[in-house]
């Protein structure tokens, strides 16, 4: 999906999600031992869209060491496969379910190997109006007690042989979020939502050693009933050129930002 298209259009979850917090918060709050990306530091997006650089936490094999080691690297948002002749497909691969993500060409090695955390101060819905179906109103969602959202991603790595061996931007590295069945409550608003991954569960989640599928799948695990809260918002989010904190205020009580 590209940035000009309405976020509903997507197929998982929405195509949009707030990022505010600042690097060094995110060093801390994700216990990451190595910023993988050090000369480069995202600004506050409260309009993340996809083919947007966003923040990824994972766990990778420095050469010659003998451990993983946890990273925040700037990754593109829309994954794009190795096998891929060009990156034009990552936007159309911005979620990957739940329920296919072990088998599906596309994300089955990175599910594999090369799964990661993506931060979030929680993300974009959209409802449908009764009555009018062509109508609809964005809800921010969010975790209840004001915390970070850890979704659930993959990441990949795609050369680009066309560039030389030392080109900066000879590979690309890409993320995808995993989504799930909304629960009760955020249902009535869109049926699916990004999964999350509690913090005790991080550690092996990221853990590149861990292949075996049935085994990770085990670790996605649908967010308790009221983790998450929902408010609607004003349309400005449905333009990407829009941003900054107005896009996630909680409309006035009773008001609704109908278009």
């Amino acid at each position: 999906m590209r940035g000009g298209e309405q976020a509903w259009q997507c197929g998982g979850m929405c195509g949009r999600y707030a990022s505010a917090r600042k690097k060094h918060e995110l060093l801390e709050e994700f216990q990451v031992e190595q910023d993988g990306d050090p000369d480069k530091e995202l600004g506050a997006d409260y309009n993340v869209a996809p083919t947007k650089n966003v923040y990824a936490v994972l766990s990778r094999v420095p050469d010659g060491a003998a451990r993983a080691v946890r990273q925040l690297r700037v990754v593109r948002w829309g994954l794009v496969p190795a096998w891929a002749k060009d990156p034009s497909i990552g936007s159309r691969l911005i979620n990957a379910r739940i329920e296919t993500v072990a088998e599906k060409p596309s994300y089955r090695q990175a599910f594999a190997r090369r799964r990661c955390l993506l931060p979030a101060d929680g993300y974009f819905e959209w409802m449908p109006v009764d009555g009018d179906k062509k109508k609809k109103q964005p809800y921010f969602i969010h975790p209840a007690d004001g915390g970070v959202l850890a979704m659930a991603g993959l990441y990949e790595f795609w050369k680009d042989r066309s560039r030389d061996d030392d080109d900066p931007l000879k590979w690309l590295v890409t993320c995808t979020v995993i989504t799930t069945d909304a629960e009760d409550g955020l249902g009535r608003i869109h049926d699916r939502m990004p999964m999350m991954i509690e913090k005790e569960r991080w550690e092996e989640w990221l853990d590149p050693a861990l292949t075996d599928t049935a085994q990770a799948s085990r670790l996605l695990v649908p967010a308790e009933p009221g983790r998450l809260t929902a408010h609607p918002v004003s349309t400005d989010v449905n333009n990407v050129r829009n941003n900054g904190p107005d896009l996630i205020k909680p409309l006035p009580e009773g008001e609704t930002a109908l278009f």
